[in-house]
């Protein structure tokens, strides 16, 4: 094996690969990541949960395939000088060489390495900005506790020429919707992937004009989710379990509503949030075109803050976690924000707003349930 290549197209394709590697793996190859020298190059990596693999543009001299270490190998890609480097497999090694910098790498064992799952079978495509975007929007709200698997991934489902994705920790709700083009125009298909794995795959490949996705069959033993640009896939099975229902939590009706322009608002939060933790909550005062934020009580640290605002309906006071509030806001993407209330004790929505007097735009919803406090 033998082969040449450019140090920038080397260490994108070592950072994607590497990403999948398990940091507490069943046996020692899946530490490693595969090079594949044959009439083009595939780097693999796997954690037996997500694969990835990255096509690699080089000379290529001889063909082979030998498992080196995956984090040795990107912390070298990314330290190599800005020079052509040259891949040798000699014998039970690997040397890299760069300019006049040369590593000589180890080899894991090709034959113990594990079969690893077929891309499944494309559903259609989507504009790589618009499905990252997206994905941050929602895989905010994702819950981080291990124990409760479900609710640490985002759930899409598919119906026809629309893709709904939500998110849950319990205390907030993120729900996006979007357009994609389907392969199959009568799809109709609902799956739950790790947040974490869809960040992930979001973030990476945006690179391309493009992201296609690729779903195993509902009759299929194996539930995989695919996702592919030019040169990079990944692979990733998907979570057992339900997504709670969550349709009916987004209200029809308020009492009151909101419209607040973000950047102002979230500068607000931030300050006032300064004397707050994760046990305090961010106090707000709704009434007659006026919001009040407050923070802290009696002989801790105090804050407060007014703003000028747009609002009808009864006077609200309500407070929120001033983390989840911010990761709303600013997920929001819009110059204004209006906030939905069904009452002082209730979840509030919050939705974009292009233009201060304009309509909501529904394709991003954010429910936010409310903190109790001391009055």
């Amino acid at each position: 094996m033998k082969f040449l290549v450019e140090p920038i197209e080397l260490v994108d394709a070592v950072n994607w690969v590497a990403r999948s590697l398990s940091t507490r793996p069943i046996k020692p190859e899946l530490l490693g990541i595969m090079i594949d020298v044959d009439t083009s190059i595939t780097l693999t990596g796997s954690d037996l949960e997500t694969s990835t693999k990255a096509i690699l543009k080089a000379e290529i001299t001889a063909k082979g395939k030998v498992l080196v270490s995956g984090r040795l190998l990107a912390e070298i890609a990314r330290s190599l000088p800005n020079k052509p480097i040259t891949f040798t497999l000699d014998g039970s090694r690997v040397l890299v060489t760069a300019g006049t910098a040369k590593f000589t790498l180890p080899t894991l064992s090709v034959n113990e390495y594990p079969q690893l799952p077929e891309l499944p079978e494309t559903a259609g495509v989507i504009p790589s900005d618009v499905f990252a975007h997206a994905v941050n929007q929602v895989a905010i709200a994702a819950g981080k506790d291990d124990s409760l698997p479900t609710l640490t991934g985002v759930h899409i489902e598919i119906n026809q020429n629309k893709i709904t994705l939500a998110a849950t920790d319990r205390y907030r709700l993120a729900v996006r919707e979007l357009n994609w083009q389907a392969k199959n125009s009568e799809i109709e298909v609902n799956t739950l992937v790790r947040a974490r794995t869809l960040a992930d795959a979001a973030k990476s490949l945006t690179a391309h004009s493009q992201v296609t996705l690729a779903l195993s069959p509902t009759n299929s033993n194996e539930r995989l989710i695919g996702f592919l640009s030019e040169l990079k896939t990944m692979t990733s099975r998907t979570l057992d379990g339900t997504f709670p229902p969550f349709k009916h939590l987004l209200p029809n009706t308020s009492v009151a509503e909101a419209t607040i322009a973000v950047a102002p608002f979230l500068d607000s939060v931030r300050r006032v949030a300064l004397v707050t933790d994760k046990t305090v909550p961010l106090r707000l005062i709704f009434s007659s075109n006026s919001l009040q934020l407050e923070a802290g009580a009696g002989e801790e640290a105090q804050a407060t803050e007014e703003l000028e605002i747009i609002y009808t309906g009864e006077p609200i006071n309500i407070a929120f976690n001033p983390q989840y509030l911010t990761d709303g806001l600013q997920a929001i993407g819009t110059p204004f924000v209006q906030i939905n209330f069904t009452g002082a004790s209730k979840p509030a929505v919050l939705t974009g707003k292009h233009e201060i007097s304009g309509t909501r735009d529904l394709s991003y919803q954010y429910l936010l349930m409310p903190m109790r406090y001391s009055a």
